[in-house]
């Protein structure tokens, strides 16, 4: 009896830890999302100039990095919401690009529905279920690098075609990468809020301009 109330105790002990670290995460998350929306708006209504690709890069993994460092400590926070309110600057001179075109809010209030409903169906559905989706992971980051090179190539060789494969692959992969973040969150292979909310974070952040890039080129034809 003894050996069994302790597995009992442990099993809620563990389900008290896993339904902590998913309310964190989506608090946090939300707290980024609306953060990286008001550095976003703040760049759109100053017309500020995009950084460029090399500026974007280097302040996207050196705060991603900053950001993994100080996991454990509240410092954490400031980094991710620095991370997230960089993102959102970079975001707001691509959006003001859309938003110039004839049917520009359409646009992109098209690409925001559908990476809220993405987000949240595949969620709902990788939280209710329960699924371990672990088994995706390697597939997931392979896919994500080799997206990343054909990105590269696509923007300094200047190939349209390609930068639109490389949008459909992302919008793929970024709902599979949803998938596995929130499998990994319920299933205890993910203890780190702050890291959860990164991950889950960019996967919206990627979601949202690749599936914007894909309706803009569809809106030219």
């Amino acid at each position: 009896m003894e050996v069994r109330a302790t597995t009992i105790d442990r099993a809620q002990t563990r389900t008290l830890g896993t339904n902590k670290v998913i309310s964190n995460t989506y608090m946090l998350l939300s707290l980024t999302v609306l953060f990286s929306a008001g550095t976003a708006g703040l760049a759109m209504a100053t017309n500020m100039p995009h950084p460029g690709l090399i500026l974007t890069l280097v302040g996207y993994f050196g705060l991603l990095f900053l950001t993994t460092k100080l996991r454990n400590s509240v410092w954490g926070l400031v980094s991710v919401f620095a991370l997230t309110g960089f993102m959102g600057l970079t975001l707001g001179p691509m959006l003001n690009a859309y938003l110039s075109l004839p049917n520009g809010s359409q646009l992109v209030m098209m690409a925001l529905g559908s990476t809220g409903a993405i987000f949240l169906g595949l969620s709902a559905y990788a939280l209710s279920s329960k699924r371990d989706f672990s088994f995706m992971g390697g597939f997931l980051m392979a896919g994500i690098l080799v997206g990343f090179l054909l990105g590269l190539g696509a923007y300094f060789l200047q190939m349209p075609g390609l930068a639109l494969v490389v949008s459909a692959m992302f919008v793929m992969l970024m709902a599979g990468l949803i998938l596995f973040q929130t499998s990994q969150i319920v299933n205890g292979g993910e203890t780190n809020y702050i890291m959860a909310t990164v991950t889950l974070y960019v996967a919206l952040f990627n979601l949202f301009t690749s599936l914007l890039h894909i309706l803009g080129v569809l809106g030219d034809d």
